[in-house]
């Protein structure tokens, strides 16, 4: 008689959601939802799959993944980040049955490490170069959430002429890669500032300081503007961290309209949806690089996948022993930010060597909950915290 399902929980952690599932033999699955501004609403969407879930066989993870997706007439973030945590779970489960890492149950690994980019940031030009100056003395070969464009408070009104927009930030790019040579890659995190016109543009300035990519220059939410910049730049565009299916990424990639493929783990359908995406755009000749500012149950997922996939450039590796990436780039003030070491949370935590982490040999994604976490770092719900221009309006950062 196969295992089955008999508990799914809820486990709001910090800024995090996790999922973990329970059988009857006594195996037990973690999954993490990437809806990071919406954890309630994703929770909630957990909760009505729970009543499918309980008694089932948790190996048929396909079936479960279209039971659930098809089971009622929307979709969004926040159902698929419950979708997604809990694709991640069963997978753990499965893994953990059958005793090896979900990327052998994958095909067996496409490699034996996976390259990342480090989490790079600041306030002025200076902090920028700085924190690139040490990814590199850390051993990275990549940095990324690079902003041009600086991370500066969302209190802090915007406002700069456009020329000075562009030249200051391609300027900018041009003093990092002084800074740290042709030995690392810059991915530029654009974070959709841009109408395409000035995407193009901005590519212009920034190209004789050979970017990995260009991320996000424009809001995803028009595909032929995303294709507009892509055709009209000699600099790879990436994009797809908002997307929540492999049709989205399938017609952006049908237009020729990303170079590279964000794939959010943790709101594309979990590992089954992720693994479906990197199959599409390798026909396309598209890598992947998983999107990945969560959890270390995220990056043990974003790992798995990336090691399964012949496809994968990168993967996106934020500072787990600080607070949640989401919120240091998202408060209004850092001097709020609660300082946390996230292996308190999750355990163990998958680690770079000289920017590459190393397949996992234990079975399932490779982690575990830490018990007791949940009263030790209470779940925040996060405040919204948009940054205006200097006439009012709305500015995406």
């Amino acid at each position: 008689m196969s295992t089955k399902i008999t508990d799914v929980e809820i486990r709001m952690v910090n800024r995090f959601l996790h999922v973990l599932i329970t059988t009857d033999e006594g195996h037990t699955g973690v999954g993490e939802s990437g809806a990071w501004g919406f954890l309630d609403a994703s929770a909630e969407a957990v909760r009505s799959f729970r009543e499918y879930l309980i008694g089932k066989d948790p190996t048929l993870i396909e079936h479960h993944w279209q039971y659930m997706y098809r089971s009622f007439h929307f979709r969004g973030a926040a159902i698929m980040g419950a979708i997604s945590a809990i694709d991640i779970a069963l997978w753990d489960i499965t893994g953990k049955i059958h005793d090896c890492p979900v990327y052998r149950l994958l095909g067996g690994g496409a490699r034996r490490k996976v390259r990342t980019y480090y989490h790079v940031s600041g306030s002025t030009t200076e902090e920028l170069v700085e924190d690139c100056v040490r990814a590199k003395e850390l051993g990275y070969t990549a940095v990324g959430h690079l902003s041009p464009f600086l991370d500066e408070s969302r209190e802090k009104p915007y406002f700069q002429p456009y020329a000075q927009t562009l030249t200051s930030a391609a300027d900018r790019v041009r003093r990092i890669r002084e800074a740290v040579g042709n030995d690392v890659d810059l991915c530029l995190e654009l974070h959709r500032r841009l109408a395409p016109g000035e995407a193009i543009a901005f590519a212009a300035e920034v190209e004789p300081y050979h970017p990995f990519f260009i991320e996000d220059p424009t809001t995803p939410d028009n595909f032929d503007s995303m294709a507009h910049i892509a055709e009209h730049v000699r600099v790879p565009v990436a994009t797809g961290e908002r997307l929540h299916t492999v049709q989205e990424f399938a017609m952006l990639l049908s237009r020729r309209a990303m170079d590279y493929a964000r794939v959010s783990v943790c709101v594309a359908g979990g590992i089954t949806g992720a693994r479906k995406i990197a199959a599409v755009a390798e026909a396309y000749g598209v890598p992947i690089v998983p999107h990945n500012p969560l959890s270390p149950v995220s990056t043990a997922a974003c790992l798995q996948v990336a090691l399964a996939v012949e496809n994968c450039a990168l993967m996106e590796l934020p500072d787990h022993t600080a607070a949640a990436a989401t919120e240091r780039y998202t408060s209004t003030d850092n001097a709020t930010v609660t300082p946390l070491d996230q292996s308190a949370i999750a355990a163990p935590v998958p680690a770079a060597v000289d920017g590459f982490v190393p397949a996992t040999t234990a079975p399932g994604i490779g982690i575990e909950l830490v018990e007791g976490a949940a009263a030790r770092f209470p779940y925040r719900r996060r405040e919204i915290n948009t940054r205006l221009h200097r006439d009012g309006s709305v500015v995406d950062q």
